[in-house]
């Protein structure tokens, strides 16, 4: 019975997939006919089906951009990002649809430690950081071995002095693992979906207005109160505003 089972959710799976599949080719078929539209209903079924990748995301935001939709647009190249975060391609289409937005927002110059210490830890992302600790792992227990096995005391020197530079290499990999992964839970970016939004300074109706921000923003959420997201934008500036004016980006 379990046997059986197996086979229909395998089966299943696999229909699910060819029907993905044939979804994304008419999909890009509509995109290059200029159908960008009917692009994006197919792009986002697939997306309904549970099914995600940077392709993907990308496709929906050139379909976006090319119907002048600044907020969806920006929207999925900041998606597509996150999966696929050295993508020269996502970022230059991103980096154009960004100069659409209104908001013209100068970001807080880092200090040199900070700013040392973040090139350091984000050289690799979390997941390449673990890959990197496993892979020096292996190197250490095979120069230990060949320390072990090595009869001449120049080449049980050398192995031995390798095998721990590696092994602190391994462990500095799963630190920097760890703080990436940390910092990539903690942060929160949305995008503003609103044509126009206030920023208040308390999350309420009563509440001050502090600045005013546009489509296509990017921000960062930092706490909720009720119906309200507290955000900080990259200068620095805070404040509240309503949660249905965002879309967060780690909704995946």
């Amino acid at each position: 019975m379990k046997r059986i089972l197996a086979i229909i959710l395998l089966l299943t799976g696999l229909q699910t997939w060819a029907q993905n599949e044939a979804l994304f080719d008419r999909a890009n078929d509509a995109y290059n006919d200029g159908k960008y539209e009917m692009a994006i209903e197919d792009y986002l079924a697939i997306l309904d089906e549970g099914q995600h990748s940077a392709e993907l995301y990308f496709n929906l935001g050139n379909s976006y951009y090319k119907l002048n939709q600044i907020a969806p647009s920006i929207y999925y190249y900041e998606k597509a990002l996150l999966l696929r975060p050295d993508d020269p391609e996502i970022k230059n289409n991103l980096s154009y649809a960004q100069n659409m937005t209104l908001d013209a927002i100068d970001a807080l110059p880092e200090m040199g430690l900070s700013r040392f210490y973040k090139q350091i830890t984000h050289f690799l992302s979390f997941d390449q950081w673990a890959y990197a600790a496993v892979i020096f792992m292996i190197l250490f227990v095979l120069l230990y071995i060949a320390f072990y096995y090595f009869r001449y005391s120049t080449r049980k020197r050398i192995a031995f002095i390798l095998s721990l530079v590696c092994l602190m290499f391994s462990i500095t990999s799963v630190v920097f693992a760890f703080i990436q992964y940390n910092d990539f839970k903690d942060d929160m970016p949305a995008i503003v979906f609103a044509d126009e939004v206030r920023i208040q300074s308390d999350p309420n109706t009563q509440g001050q207005e502090v600045f005013r921000l546009h489509e296509g923003t990017k921000v960062e959420v930092l706490e909720d109160f009720n119906e309200y997201h507290k955000i900080r934008i990259a200068d620095g500036k805070t404040g509240w505003l309503p949660k249905e004016s965002v879309k967060l980006l780690k909704d995946f």
